[in-house]
């Protein structure tokens, strides 16, 4: 799919001056920077479900564990 992305000229220069430092193309950058977010965003979707979830659950073993 493809996609434009608007950026204010700050941003814009900030996006070119990290894709000359690493030699990539700004479109490489910015599509590693969208997969990272995704994947830390879906890792802590993830923890927090496991927190509501699951830890209430455990919580009277897991409370016997550390005495």
């Amino acid at each position: 799919m493809a996609m434009t992305l608007r950026l204010n000229d700050e941003d814009a220069q900030a996006l070119r001056r990290r894709a000359e430092l690493e030699g990539r193309s700004m479109q490489d950058v910015a599509r590693e920077a969208v997969r990272e977010y995704v994947e830390n965003h879906s890792r802590a979707d993830l923890l927090d479900r496991v927190l509501d979830e699951d830890l209430p659950r455990y919580a009277e073993a897991l409370e016997r564990l550390g005495q």
